[in-house]
């Protein structure tokens, strides 16, 4: 009988990013501009790597995956906020918002991981050259990735798991522009702190276990370098980590701010920049750093293009 007095919540509202409907406007066109620079962007990388021959390394082998997730993790949640932008009640079913919640915490987990592994990947190649294709054998390349998925499968389904026992008796609300832990927990007239715990600690150990495997990995790299006699040399070599490290200082700056704490009824607007920042613009931006700073992916991308003229001459 308990049961039968709580409203059942079978849909939820978005609050989004604004109600000033002309910035609604603003904010569409740009972030439909930012999403379309982000799937051709990453398309692009996916197609480079799979047609030139220069390019299959182990490096882009996993430089591939980063852009295929990108693709995924932005998808989990920027066509909903462009529908919303056009829309005066920014609703959610209730499976919709579980399903959104799954998939944006999978594939934000699986390039935490990615991105564990590509440090990795630079720190064989730098530190044992003579053996890295030895060492990074498509067998062990495949194994990584698939390690990667698998703990942003578990993370996902362990939180959305223990979300879906929760109780919503309204209000029905959301203070953010996507289903995420922190903003969904504030909704439930259910105990919240398993959820929060959970959130805690699996944030905690991803963020740990992915950050000791990068920290080490990059503090060998750095050892190496600095035995190396000629500058010209070194900059070469750090110039191939140098990528890297910025999508890692961005991807890694709003994971901890967003899940490395607490929720908080104080903090509504930080979240929401920060996990526009997060969702949004690092799925843009890796393509661009990878591109503009990599000099094997500009001299490969010139050369199918002049084999792509020379082909329709």
């Amino acid at each position: 009988m308990q049961r039968r007095n709580y409203t059942l919540v079978t849909e939820f509202k978005l609050t989004g990013l604004t109600d000033i409907p002309e910035l609604q406007i603003l904010l569409f066109v740009m972030f439909i501009a930012v999403y379309t620079i982000t799937l051709v962007g990453n398309s692009g990388v996916i197609a480079l790597i799979r047609l030139c021959p220069q390019l299959q390394t182990p490096m882009y082998f996993f430089l591939s995956h980063l852009s295929f997730l990108d693709i995924c993790y932005s998808s989990s949640v920027t066509p909903k906020l462009l529908t919303d932008f056009l829309k005066e009640k920014k609703l959610i079913s209730y499976a919709g918002c579980f399903t959104q919640f799954y998939f944006y915490v999978t594939f934000a987990t699986t390039e935490c991981y990615l991105l564990a592994v590509m440090a990795y990947d630079r720190y064989v190649a730098i530190c044992s050259p003579l053996l890295y294709l030895v060492i990074m054998s498509l067998r062990k390349r495949v194994y990584l990735i698939a390690v990667s998925y698998a703990a942003g499968f578990i993370n996902a389904l362990i939180h959305t798991v223990a979300a879906s026992r929760l109780s919503f008796c309204g209000p029905n609300t959301i203070n953010h522009f996507c289903c995420d832990g922190p903003p969904l927990f504030l909704l439930s007239c259910s105990d919240v702190s398993l959820n929060e715990l959970l959130m805690f600690v699996c944030a905690g150990f991803n963020l740990i276990s992915t950050m000791v495997t990068i920290l080490l990995s990059y503090t060998c790299i750095l050892a190496t370098i600095l035995k190396i006699s000629s500058s010209k040399s070194r900059q070469k070599t750090f110039s191939t980590c140098s990528s890297h490290l910025i999508v890692i200082i961005i991807f890694f700056g709003g994971f901890f701010i967003m899940y490395g704490r607490p929720s908080s009824r104080q903090t509504h607007n930080l979240d929401k920049v920060v996990s526009l920042i997060y969702a949004v613009v690092p799925p843009m931006l890796n393509p661009i750093i990878y591109s503009m700073r990599n000099t094997e992916v500009r001299n490969a991308f010139r050369k199918f293009l002049g084999r792509s003229v020379f082909q329709h001459m």
